[in-house]
C-alpha cells in the first residue's frame, strides 16, 4: 500500500482507506448500503490492517451514529494502528440545535463521537457540509480549542463549495488557527465535476481530496452494461435517487471503455475505475466500501499496479464532458495553459 501526505500537512495517509457506511446501517439509505455487524466489522478491519489501510472514516449522521459504534468496536485494542475520520454538520435530530457547525453543536458532536468510537481522539474530523447561519470565525475557533484540546488532530470539510473553503482558510490565515488539510469529495469516472474548480483549489491551498463514491454510486462495478437490465439485486434500486444523476448514454460510454481495458489489464472493472482515480492530482486517498469480504478483496487489488498512458486517455476521452462557465470559454482561448499550468 503506498501512503501520500494529506493535503499540505505531515499526516500521511494510505492510497485506500475504507469508509464504514454499512456498518449497522439502517434505514432507507444506510441500510441499503450495508449492515455489517460489530463480529463482520471486525473482520474486515483486520483484511484492512493485512493490507495496509490503517484509514477508517465515518459520520455521525451514517444510521444516527450505529457506524460510529460498530467501527468503534471493531478497533478496540487497536488504537494506535489505526486512523480515524468521522465528519459531523448534518442533522442528527429535529432540535434546533442538532444540526450545524455552531459551537454548542461541534463541541457536543465531538463529545458524542469520541464516545461512540470509544477513542478520546479524533485523528481528521470533517464538516459534512457548510454552515451558512454559524459565522465561520465562531467555527474555526472551535475547532482550533478542540484542537488544543487535543480531541482533534486535522480538520476538513466535505460538500463545501470553492468560495465556501476559500473563505474559511482566509479566515484561518487571519487568526492563527488550523487550516483545512483535507477535502472529502465525490469523484468518479462518471462525476468529474470536481476537476472544474476544487481539484486546482485543493492543488494551490494544500487540500488533499478523500474520494467518497468512487464507483458512481455502485454504477461501476461492472455489473451494469450496455442493453443489460438493472441488476435485480442491485442496490441502486433504493438508493439511485438519493446521489447524483448520470444520462444512461453517457454511463454506457464509460463503461464500454472500463471493460475494454478490463480485459487488456486482466484486472476487473471496478479495479480499473479505482485506479485511474489513485492517478488523479490532488488525491490523497480512495475511499472504499464494502458489505462483504469477497467486495472488500476485489477493490485492494485495485493498487500495486498502473494504468498505461494509453489507458488513462481512453478513459478520459470516455467520460469527459463539456466544462461549465467560466471554464469553457477560456479554454478555447490561445495561452490559456500557460495561464494554468499543470497540477503535480
Amino acid at each position: 500500500m503506498d501512503y501520500r501526505p494529506l493535503g499540505r500537512s505531515g499526516l500521511k495517509v494510505p492510497l485506500l482507506a475504507f469508509g464504514a457506511g454499512t456498518f449497522g446501517g439502517s434505514g432507507p439509505l444506510f441500510g441499503a448500503w450495508g449492515n455489517t455487524d460489530a463480529t463482520e466489522a471486525r473482520r474486515l478491519v483486520e483484511i484492512c490492517l493485512d493490507a495496509g489501510i490503517n484509514l477508517f472514516d465515518t459520520a455521525d449522521v451514517y444510521s444516527n451514529g450505529a457506524s460510529e459504534e460498530v467501527l468503534g468496536s471493531a478497533i478496540k485494542g487497536r488504537r494506535d494502528t489505526v486512523l480515524l475520520s468521522t465528519k459531523t454538520a448534518l442533522p442528527m435530530g429535529d432540535g434546533p440545535n442538532q444540526a450545524g457547525s455552531s459551537r454548542h453543536r461541534l463541541v457536543r458532536a465531538v463529545e458524542d463521537a469520541l464516545k461512540r468510537l470509544g477513542t478520546d481522539y479524533i485523528d481528521l474530523l470533517e464538516l459534512h457540509a457548510f454552515d451558512a447561519a454559524t459565522p465561520v470565525e465562531e467555527v474555526l475557533s472551535t475547532l482550533d480549542a478542540l484542537v488544543r484540546a487535543g480531541k482533534v488532530r486535522y480538520i476538513g470539510v466535505s460538500n463545501f463549495s470553492g468560495w465556501q473553503i476559500m473563505k474559511s482558510l482566509a479566515v484561518s490565515d487571519r487568526y492563527g488557527w488550523p487550516r483545512y488539510v483535507a477535502n472529502q469529495v465525490y469523484y468518479s469516472l462518471i462525476g468529474r465535476d470536481y476537476e472544474w474548480d476544487l481539484m486546482p483549489l485543493g492543488a494551490d491551498q494544500g487540500l488533499g481530496a478523500l474520494v467518497w463514491s468512487p464507483l458512481g454510486w455502485g454504477r461501476l462495478t461492472g455489473k451494469i452494461r450496455r442493453g443489460a437490465p438493472l441488476p435485480a439485486k442491485s442496490r441502486l434500486h433504493e438508493t439511485a435517487s438519493y446521489g447524483p444523476p448520470v444520462e444512461d448514454e453517457y454511463l454506457y460510454r464509460v463503461v464500454d471503455a472500463l471493460e475494454e481495458i478490463s480485459k487488456e489489464t486482466n484486472k476487473t472493472v471496478p479495479q480499473v475505475a479505482l485506479n485511474w482515480l489513485s492517478q488523479r492530482p490532488t488525491v490523497s486517498s480512495v475511499i472504499i466500501g464494502a458489505r462483504d469480504e469477497h467486495q472488500l478483496r476485489d477493490n485492494l487489488g485495485a493498487v500495486g499496479w498502473r494504468l498505461t498512458a494509453d489507458q488513462i486517455a481512453k478513459l478520459d476521452e470516455a467520460s469527459a464532458v463539456t466544462a461549465p462557465y467560466p471554464y469553457f470559454p477560456y479554454r478555447r482561448q490561445e495561452g490559456f495553459a500557460r495561464l494554468n499550468p499543470p497540477m503535480v
